[in-house]
């Protein structure tokens, strides 16, 4: 066995952005969504409800997103104690949200510059954005009886973007993978309630504005029922559930590499170190290998300092070596 010592310039690191489907079977859109009557009737169905691709009961069904609703002062869902009103699912989901988003329990919940106490929160399931979503390919079809909304994130349009305690943050407007729809408004936002939402690619979640959601019964043609009673289960998520219609989005996760070259110049590693080639008084076997020799390079190792095995690559095939050849052989480790 041979060693050499690597010099500064023959480890490359390389960072690639790869962006892929979000959901399963690298499905880009969901039009179809399942809730499983076993989570919903748990005390975690107070919360929200896990959408599925398939029915729950199929051996294919996984997990893709989870919806719950938020509102300030608890309305919509049933008090912890009848007698402190206010305390509740939704009040819980909107303080959860409040701070995640803010960083504190004294700001509420603003789109685009408008304050909202009602939000339905999309949370995609962990293992479907990986390290996070992929700004500008999101549109998610909502319904209302027979009309419909759709709503894409503004990473396109934004002059910087902005940084809160969930990292970076877009409003949602009218449109579809990240162009806006010019012919309902010019930047693509509710009229009197801001935007429609926030887009948080880094945590993978979408909170979308209650109140500009009921807000487009007006001026959209959208007909939201989403009722807000003290001490009382509305069905919010339910409500919201039934009005998916479609939904694309895209994972993006970056991958880096170590690039290792490593390089057998034509005077380095044509001698075999095997202990079969040397006979029991240390002669070589083969008078060849003196002034002729040659070698095969089957694997390569790396070594740290400490003479510890990291790493083995191993080549698809045998690689000869002598005098008169160089090699020069690159490792790829991904991480």
């Amino acid at each position: 066995m041979s060693f050499k010592r690597f010099d500064a310039q023959d480890i490359v690191i390389s960072a690639d952005s790869i962006t892929a489907p979000a959901w399963s079977n690298n499905a880009t859109t969901l039009t179809e969504f399942y809730t499983s009557a076993d989570q919903v009737a748990r005390d975690s169905g107070k919360y929200y409800y896990n959408i599925y691709q398939t029915s729950s009961n199929d051996s294919v069904a996984a997990i893709q997103f989870s919806v719950a609703y938020g509102d300030l002062k608890g309305s919509g869902s049933v008090s912890y104690n009848p007698g402190a009103i206010g305390n509740s699912p939704s009040s819980v989901v909107y303080k959860q949200m409040r701070t995640l988003i803010n960083g504190t329990e004294e700001v509420n919940l603003s789109f685009a510059g408008t304050t909202s106490e009602t939000i339905f929160v999309i949370s995609v399931e962990r293992s479907r954005f990986k390290e996070k979503l992929f700004p500008g390919s999101l549109t998610l079809t909502i319904a209302s009886s027979s009309n419909y909304l759709t709503l894409t994130d503004d990473s396109n349009y934004a002059s910087s973007v902005v940084f809160g305690d969930a990292g970076r943050e877009y409003n949602l407007i009218s449109g579809s993978a990240g162009v806006k729809n010019s012919s309902i408004q010019t930047d693509g936002y509710t009229t009197n309630s801001g935007s429609y939402g926030k887009f948080l690619p880094d945590v993978g979640i979408i909170v979308l504005n209650g109140e500009a959601l009921a807000a487009t019964q007006g001026s959209g043609g959208m007909e939201w029922g989403f009722p807000r009673t003290l001490n009382s289960d509305d069905s919010q998520i339910s409500i919201f559930v039934e009005g998916l219609n479609s939904f694309t989005l895209r994972s993006e996760e970056t991958i880096s590499s170590n690039y290792v070259f490593v390089r057998a110049r034509n005077s380095e590693f044509n001698y075999s170190t095997n202990p079969s080639n040397i006979t029991g008084s240390g002669e070589l076997r083969h008078d060849v290998m003196i002034d002729t020799p040659q070698a095969y390079i089957t694997g390569i190792g790396l070594y740290n300092d400490n003479n510890d095995l990291l790493a083995v690559a191993k080549l698809s095939r045998p690689l000869i070596k002598d005098f008169t050849k160089e090699a020069l052989i690159r490792i790829k480790l991904d991480y």
